[in-house]
């Protein structure tokens, strides 16, 4: 019997650089939800891939930004926290962005990032994300920019989205992983609680549909999940909003937008779980829902003390 080996890769980078959609692929299923809506990863999601004898773990933390919120300083706590023990840390970027705005908000997470790991004595992997969309004679410049923090030991040029690239990356993880037994069982794609990631499901259809409309200040809990003696699935869920008016956004007129989430969440949640799910979405008013440890501890996060 071949000798089995298994591993942590954290995944940081700044809001919307692909971590998500990167994990997702290196996984082969939806485990982590994907919008255009910055910052919309709010808890470390893992992600198991295997390859050949090797099971690696992909922790998909949320972007690492200047946090103002008690919110925001959780998430990013967690982002740093996933990174704390892995086996390896990847750094991803999003090359085109880079490149364009080298003085922009992710030019300055980036930073933050880099200067976070350095202090930690932390070596890394750059992978340059969304190549597909930029001029490859950009590209040299920008990796001699970034190799110049002296942190990374390898560079990989990758489309998240296309799958360009992913394997010599997953192939790189799989080498870099200890020998020891698998964590998870073989045909297991994720470890996220079955409760929060079908929340997770109807706050990215959520932000997909009113996008437009409704700012960040929302959030979703599954308030129940009850078996039905056919198979299917009850699963009772609250969006909870700031104020009144967002409320109204997120039912929509005659209830047409709550519907429209609901209809294709539940539709999701059918092929992630493989089964009928009932789905209820009911929308409240909770002016400091963003305050409330009841919320963090359905997140798995840790509850910053102070304001």
């Amino acid at each position: 019997m071949n000798a089995t080996r298994c591993g942590f890769v954290a995944v940081l980078g700044a809001p919307n650089a692909g971590k998500s959609t990167l994990v997702n692929v290196l996984a082969g299923a939806k485990v982590s939800i994907v919008t255009h809506k910055v910052q919309t990863t709010r808890v470390p999601v893992r992600g198991i891939a295997l390859r050949g004898d090797t099971q690696i773990v992909f922790v998909d933390t949320p972007g690492i930004f200047a946090p103002k919120r008690r919110l925001d300083r959780a998430m990013v706590g967690a982002a740093w926290a996933g990174a704390k023990d892995a086996d390896v840390v990847l750094v991803l970027v999003d090359a085109p962005d880079l490149a364009a705005n080298p003085d922009g908000l992710a030019a300055g997470d980036t930073q933050r990032i880099i200067e976070g790991l350095k202090a930690d004595g932390r070596r890394a992997v750059l992978v340059l994300n969304k190549v597909d969309a930029m001029r490859r004679e950009k590209l040299l410049p920008l990796t001699e920019k970034m190799n110049a923090a002296g942190i990374f030991e390898r560079v990989f040029m990758i489309s998240a989205l296309k799958g360009e690239g992913v394997e010599d990356l997953a192939r790189f993880c799989a080498e870099r992983m200890p020998d020891g037994p698998w964590l998870y069982p073989a045909d297991q794609a994720a470890d996220i609680p079955s409760r929060l990631l079908a929340a997770e499901i109807t706050r990215e259809k959520l932000y997909l549909r009113l996008h437009d409309e409704l700012p960040y200040a929302s959030t979703v809990v599954t308030e129940s999940w009850t078996e039905q003696k056919d198979g299917s699935a009850r699963i009772q869920q609250v969006i909870f909003v700031e104020r009144e008016s967002q409320k109204g956004i997120v039912i929509g007129k005659k209830g047409a937008a709550i519907k429209a989430i609901g209809e294709a969440a539940r539709h999701e949640m059918e092929t992630v779980f493989g089964r009928r799910v009932h789905l209820f979405l009911h929308a409240k008013v909770q002016e400091r829902w963003g305050d409330a440890p009841e919320h963090y501890r359905e997140w798995g996060l840790e509850f910053p003390k102070d304001g």
